[in-house]
């Protein structure tokens, strides 16, 4: 539920739609998305992780419906919505839980 919420909210915001949200046991990502489906989908282990790094990776997939790469333009709608996303995404990499 908390993925579902602050998805939709991050959506909303972007003005982008997705199909659904899906959670799986994935152990290379915290996160990926299909342009295809618009199914965005996070990492079980993600649950462990302080909310904002949750909410980085939300960001970050959604971004990638309107960016399906890694430009600059998709990291400028990253930090314009996370201006710290930075420090979010330093809290996925240190393995850091909540």
């Amino acid at each position: 539920d908390i993925f579902a919420r602050k998805t939709a909210w991050y959506a909303r915001i972007m003005g982008v739609t997705y199909g659904r949200i899906s959670i799986r046991e994935q152990k290379t990502r915290w996160g990926s998305c299909s342009l295809r489906t618009r199914t965005v989908c996070f990492a079980l282990r993600l649950w462990t992780m302080p909310p904002a790094a949750r909410e980085y990776v939300a960001v970050h997939e959604l971004c990638h419906l309107l960016h399906p790469d890694h430009s600059p333009a998709f990291w400028a709608e990253v930090a314009r919505l996370l201006p710290d996303y930075a420090a979010r995404r330093a809290l996925l990499r240190t393995g850091e839980t909540r």
